[in-house]
C-alpha cells in the first residue's frame, strides 16, 4: 500500500532580532516557499519600520502573507490570526509550495498549533478594572494568578502583565482556569509534518544586534512614520501602538523626551521583549535550537530528510 506523507510546515521561531526573517526568506526563495508572518503587529498597515516588515524587493521575490491586513482601528487578535493563518497555509500547500511560518509572537504560534479555547471569554469592563488594579502592582497580579491558576502562572513570565491579566480575565469571566480550557487544535495539526527550527544567538550577540537594529530603524524615518500615524488620529492606546518602540518614538515626536532617551528606552524594551520570548519558547516542544549561522543548513536538512523518508515510503 502506498503511503502519502503529510506536507511539510516549516516554522522559524526565536527572539526578536535573532535573524528569523532573513533565514525564512532564504529558505522560501530556494525551496519554492511562501512566508506567513507570525508577528502580532506586522498585521497593521502603516506600522512598518518598527515592525521590521519585509521590503518591497523581498515581497517581489517571495510571497508574504498576513502583513498589512488590518487597520490600526481594529483589534487583530491571536484567534483571528490563527484562523486566517490556517486558511493561508492550506492554500499554499494546495498550490504545491512550501509554507514557512516566521515570527516571534509565541502566543500566536500557540494559537496556530494548539488552537484557542472556544468562545471569546471577554469582559471589557472587567479587563479595564483589572488593568487599573494591576498598574501599580504587577507582582501582586502574578501572585494572584499563581494561587488561582498555577499552571498558567508557570507558563507566563511575571513581567508579561498583558498575558497575566488575560488569564485572570478568563478565570473571572468563565470560572475555568485558562490553563484548563479545552483546545481544538489537534485535528488540524495532524495533517502536517511540522518542522520547528529555533534561532538561539548568544545574549551578547543578540543585544548588540538589537542596538544596531534600533539605530537603523530610527535613521530610516521611524519618527516620520509615527508622526504620520498620530496625524491620522491613531491613539497611543490603540492595540497597534503597543508594538515595541512606537510609544517611545511618539514621546520624542511630541516633545516629551529627546531622541537619545527614546533610543535607549527602545533598546531596553526590546531586550526585555527578547528575554520574555526566550522564556516563552523554552517550553516549546520538538524545536531544533541552533545558532543563527547554522539555521539555514539545519532547516534545509530537515526538509530534505523528510523528502527522503517520503520517497522511501512510496517505494
Amino acid at each position: 500500500m502506498k503511503l502519502i506523507a503529510p506536507p511539510p510546515l516549516l516554522i522559524i521561531l526565536g527572539p526578536t532580532a535573532s535573524g528569523k526573517s532573513g533565514i525564512a526568506h532564504q529558505i522560501a526563495r530556494s525551496r519554492n516557499g511562501e512566508i506567513v508572518s507570525a508577528d502580532a503587529f506586522a498585521v497593521y498597515r502603516g506600522f512598518d519600520i518598527g515592525t521590521a516588515k519585509p521590503s518591497a524587493d523581498q515581497r517581489a521575490e517571495v510571497p508574504y502573507h498576513l502583513v498589512d491586513v488590518a487597520d490600526w482601528r481594529e483589534h487583530y487578535s491571536a484567534g483571528r490570526w490563527a484562523r486566517d493563518a490556517r486558511a493561508v497555509l492550506a492554500e499554499i500547500s494546495r498550490r504545491g509550495r512550501l509554507p514557512v511560518v516566521c515570527g516571534g509572537s509565541g502566543f500566536y504560534l500557540e494559537a496556530l498549533l494548539e488552537g484557542l479555547p472556544p468562545g471569546e471569554a471577554a469582559d471589557s469592563d472587567l479587563r479595564a478594572r483589572l488593568a487599573q488594579w494591576a498598574r501599580d502592582r504587577p507582582a501582586e497580579a502574578h501572585r494572584f494568578l499563581q494561587v488561582n491558576d498555577p499552571a498558567a502562572a508557570r507558563r507566563i513570565p511575571p513581567a508579561n502583565l498583558r498575558y497575566i491579566l488575560r488569564a485572570l480575565e478568563i478565570l473571572l469571566t468563565t470560572g475555568v482556569r485558562a490553563s484548563e480550557r479545552p483546545r481544538p487544535g489537534g485535528g488540524w495539526l495532524a495533517r502536517w509534518r511540522v518542522i520547528k527550527v529555533g534561532l538561539k544567538p548568544s545574549p551578547e550577540d543578540l543585544y548588540a544586534t538589537i542596538r544596531q537594529r534600533v539605530a537603523r530603524m530610527m535613521n530610516a524615518g521611524w519618527a516620520e512614520e509615527v508622526r504620520r500615524l498620530l496625524e491620522e488620529g491613531a491613539p497611543l492606546t490603540s492595540n497597534a501602538f503597543q508594538a515595541i518602540g512606537y510609544r517611545e518614538i511618539a514621546d520624542w515626536v511630541e516633545g516629551r523626551t529627546d531622541r537619545a532617551t527614546a533610543e535607549e528606552r527602545i533598546v531596553a524594551a526590546t531586550r526585555q521583549l527578547a528575554k520574555k520570548q526566550r522564556t516563552w519558547f523554552a517550553r516549546e516542544r520538538d524545536v531544533e535550537w541552533v545558532n543563527p549561522a547554522q539555521a539555514l543548513g539545519a532547516a534545509l536538512a530537515r526538509l530534505e530528510g523528510g523528502e527522503a523518508e517520503k520517497e522511501a515510503d512510496s517505494r
